[in-house]
């Protein structure tokens, strides 16, 4: 028994020491171990097939991704964190054309976009800076809390 507690208690120190990442700390990332590169950038348009909310991480933390319909194809859209796209003001939904600009990557083979800004109509949505810094980054106090 005290070789089981020994161990349990040598586990939990060490998940302790290995670093955490949340999804505002690994946005650089854009989730899914993804970077957010400068050199992939580009600009896309299409309609918004669908708009998504995606668990991140542990304590119910969600992201909001687009599926946008592109003459390409199909292209995943990861916006960022809810609790901060669904603050701002310009409002996404199915059937909206929008033109998104962000890094470019590859998530399980599919092309995807990490969106540094969406503008639809005459509104934009700034969601990074040009490079790539999150924009969620800059809220007091990171995660609020109960989300």
């Amino acid at each position: 028994m005290r070789l089981f507690v020994a161990f349990a208690a040598a586990a939990a120190m060490a998940a302790l020491a290995l670093p955490t990442e949340s999804f505002a700390q690994g946005a650089m990332r854009g989730g899914y171990g993804m970077r957010y590169d400068t050199q992939t950038v580009e600009t896309v348009s299409g309609e918004v097939i669908a708009v998504e909310k995606v668990a991140y991480g542990r304590r119910g933390h969600y992201g909001v991704h687009l599926v946008l319909k592109t003459a390409q194809g199909e292209l995943q859209v990861d916006l960022g964190p809810s609790w901060f796209v669904n603050r701002q003001p310009m409002k996404i939904r199915p059937h909206d054309a929008i033109e998104v600009t962000g890094s470019r990557v590859t998530r399980q083979g599919k092309p995807a976009l990490i969106a540094a800004e969406v503008k639809k109509g005459g509104e934009m949505l700034r969601l990074r800076e040009a490079d790539g810094l999150p924009l969620w980054r800059r809220h007091k106090g990171g995660w609020p809390r109960g989300r």
